[in-house]
């Protein structure tokens, strides 16, 4: 169970930090910001863990966070253009 909110928390906090990073004003809401810093800490997390080999580090794994925010930012961005209105 602490996996689940120490996830939910993680994505929230790449989901926002992502959406910073982007320009421009996003045409969707938080809990869509929410769910997008959670899949792209997912994606972080895979990257790190599975194809960098990378493990745990024993402290803060920033290069995790970087690669995290880039996915979500990635993600809002194809989200983005999704839902965008012709």
């Amino acid at each position: 169970m602490g996996n689940i909110i120490g996830t939910i928390i993680f994505g929230a906090v790449i989901g926002v930090i992502a959406r910073l990073v982007l320009p421009g004003k996003q045409a969707y809401g938080w809990i869509a910001t929410i769910l997008l810093g959670i899949a792209g800490a997912l994606i972080g997390y895979w990257v790190w863990e599975g194809l960098l080999d990378k493990g745990d580090t024993g402290g803060i794994d920033w290069i995790r966070w970087v690669i995290s925010v880039a996915a979500a930012a990635a993600l809002a961005v194809g989200y983005s253009a999704m839902t965008r209105k012709s």
